[in-house]
């Protein structure tokens, strides 16, 4: 993404935006926005600096910017910034990161 956030998430956070999905079914039949399901890939923008422990100490995130992941349907929270939309989420809901 070429333009710069305007928010940085904190502690364990990440900031996604979705991938998008294709506009076809596996069969060739193109699908109407009202029947496709909101994609499950993102790619990182942002992380926060990590999970803080009761020791006070700082653990660092796992995921960096410009991964690729797979999240949960559900669980997370869409914001929207400047007409884009986002999920912001905990790094530990982010199932796995996809390798290229």
């Amino acid at each position: 993404m070429a333009k710069e956030l305007k928010i940085r998430p904190l502690h364990d956070r990440v900031i996604i935006k979705r991938l998008e999905e294709d506009e076809k079914s596996a069969g060739g039949i193109i699908l109407p926005d009202s029947a496709k399901e909101k994609p499950q890939q993102g790619e990182v923008l942002a992380v926060g600096k990590g999970v803080i422990t009761q020791e006070g100490t700082v653990l660092p995130m796992d995921v960096k910017v410009g991964d690729k992941v797979l999240f949960p349907k559900w669980g997370t929270d869409e914001i929207k910034i400047d007409g884009e939309d986002f999920i912001v989420m905990e790094e530990s809901k982010i199932i796995a990161v996809i390798n290229n």
